[in-house]
């Protein structure tokens, strides 16, 4: 695809209990960093580092979708909702249109979210496989944590600045001892059988 404009997307986010489904869309400069890998296979230190880069050498967008948007819609909605928001948001950057948007996984947002209207290929391992995912891969958890290590300091009960907000052990025993706050998914099996606890 040389000579094209090529979008990555990954997102972050799908499986917590609690906070946001981020995604990220991203367009690799010309000094693009190495190492670009799926953002689970890195260390905390070198993804912090990776981000650093890619946000300085590349063109790069983030978009959300809130708790109530995953308990009103579902998780794989909001994830395809995040999904078209990011990609809008660096399509209005740049003031151009891509050719191709990659996307890890199995599904592109295209007729699954209002608004997606772009090329787009879904690959499963992407985030391994083509830098551009890659990138936005390491984007999108890099700042789906720093949210959760932010709504921790506000409910350090749920241990979110060391579990993201997925289902831990600690976290669970907190959702029994204390309840839902208003960042926890409801719609999520764990927080929905609360009452039923």
């Amino acid at each position: 695809m040389r000579g094209q404009l090529v979008i990555g997307v990954d997102e972050a986010g799908r499986g917590p209990l609690a906070g946001p489904v981020v995604a990220a869309a991203c367009v690799l400069g010309a000094a693009a960093p190495a190492g670009l890998d799926d953002s689970k296979k890195l260390s905390a230190k070198r993804r912090a580092a990776l981000e650093a880069q890619v946000q300085s050498t590349c063109r790069w967008a983030l978009g959300e979708a809130g708790v109530e948007e995953i308990d009103r819609l579902n998780i794989f909605a909001a994830t395809m909702l995040a999904m078209t928001r990011a990609v809008a948001a660096l399509v209005a950057e740049l003031g151009a249109e891509p050719d191709m948007v990659l996307i890890d996984g199995n599904f592109t947002p295209h007729g699954r979210a209002a608004g997606w209207r772009w090329p787009a290929r879904a690959l499963v391992g992407g985030d391994g496989i083509e830098p551009c995912i890659s990138a936005a891969s390491i984007l999108a958890k890099e700042h789906r944590d720093r949210v959760m290590r932010e709504l921790d300091k506000a409910h350090p009960a749920y241990g979110w600045a060391r579990n993201m907000g997925y289902g831990t052990a600690e976290h669970l025993a907190a959702l029994r001892q204390h309840g839902a706050t208003p960042h926890h998914r409801r719609s999520f099996a764990p927080v929905a059988q609360l009452p039923l606890l």
